[in-house]
């Protein structure tokens, strides 16, 4: 697995997870599936949500 591909799946996770918190109370179940996707990006690399962020090296 390339250090590109890793970043790309980490990226996803992030714009997935902010969509869901977006979308919680318009669409519940949109806003699940969302998370859903988020997560399995996530254990894939063994990243919990919150250190996403920092996994990417954003705003540094």
């Amino acid at each position: 697995m390339s250090d590109i591909e890793r970043r790309d799946d980490l990226l996803t996770a992030v714009a997935l997870t902010e969509f869901s918190a977006h979308t919680e109370d318009i669409d519940p179940e949109l806003s699940r599936r969302a998370w859903q996707l988020a997560v399995s990006r996530l254990i894939k690399y063994d990243v919990q949500p919150e250190d996403a962020v920092d996994e990417l090296e954003i705003g540094e």
